[in-house]
């Protein structure tokens, strides 16, 4: 006998709540349990190849950088620092001489706009090949 004639019946409904707390509550515990590794440098083993040396040897512009920002092209000082006294020096020094690599040798303290002035000075004058000197460092020098 149904006593509960007008009274319809309530859809069953599910209750996302607690599914949601379980699922932060597993979420977290993986993110707590979870080592990341972090890989301080790239190794690298560079490719070996056999051949002959070359025969002739590109013409090379040396231009320093020391710390107070002074040039030298070629062991020969400027007296301006601007861009175009240190493109003509370079014009200078390489002469007729077909695509010479300019050689950049900056002081650790010389500051990146000392550097990048020689790089726009090799761009204007159309040397494409551009270098930089550095040196290694001992082992036990931090």
């Amino acid at each position: 006998m149904n006593f509960q004639r007008g009274v319809g019946r309530d859809e069953p409904e599910i209750n996302l709540i607690p599914l949601i707390d379980v699922l932060l509550v597993i979420l977290i515990f993986l993110m707590i349990t979870t080592t990341y590794a972090r890989f301080s440098e790239l190794q690298i083993n560079l490719p070996e190849a056999k051949g002959d040396s070359a025969k002739e040897v590109p013409v090379q512009i040396a231009v320093d950088v020391d710390a107070a920002g002074n040039y030298r092209v070629d062991n020969v000082g400027l007296a301006g620092q601007d861009i175009q006294s240190l493109a003509d020096a370079m014009v200078r020094t390489a002469a007729d001489r077909k695509d010479p690599v300019v050689v950049i040798s900056a002081d650790a303290l010389a500051t990146h706009q000392s550097v990048v002035r020689v790089m726009d000075a090799a761009r204007r004058v159309g040397f494409t090949h551009v270098t930089f000197v550095t040196q290694t460092t001992s082992p036990d020098s931090p």
